[in-house]
């Protein structure tokens, strides 16, 4: 006969369930690495704009538009989890941040990163947000 019985289809749906319970944790971490990467990814471009900038201009910059983003004060990243900003700017150094601006676990791992003209890289409140395995 071709019917399926209630065992079966009970057996099923808890090896789906445990299937699922291991999937989501592991795509929930891939997406906050991605997004960790875009702010990463921006935070360099804009450093090596801040770079070409100082070469034509002997000082950095604060206004965004000038490094090739769209905006100022601030930018989004791509996908607008993180905002960028030049926090400050002289003819020696800057220092420009990436804020994420959700909540969550991901809020309390990796909610800033920030580089400097000096490619000094820090994160808060993990300390080890730029590596890329993190």
């Amino acid at each position: 006969m071709g019917g399926v019985t209630l065992v079966e289809l009970l057996v099923v749906i808890v090896i789906v369930g445990i299937l699922a319970s291991v999937a989501y944790p592991n795509y929930q971490e891939f997406m906050n690495r991605a997004k960790r990467n875009e702010a990463r990814a921006a935070l360099l471009r804009l450093a090596t704009n801040q770079e070409r900038f100082y070469i034509n201009n002997n000082t950095f910059t604060q206004d965004l538009t000038q490094l090739g983003f769209g905006t100022t004060p601030t930018a989004d990243t791509e996908t607008g989890y993180y905002r960028i900003r030049v926090t400050a700017a002289n003819a020696s150094n800057y220092t420009a941040t990436a804020t994420y601006l959700q909540g969550g676990g991901e809020a309390l791992k990796c909610l800033t990163f920030t580089i400097d003209g000096r490619e000094v890289k820090t994160s808060a409140p993990d300390t080890n947000c730029w590596e890329r395995k993190r």
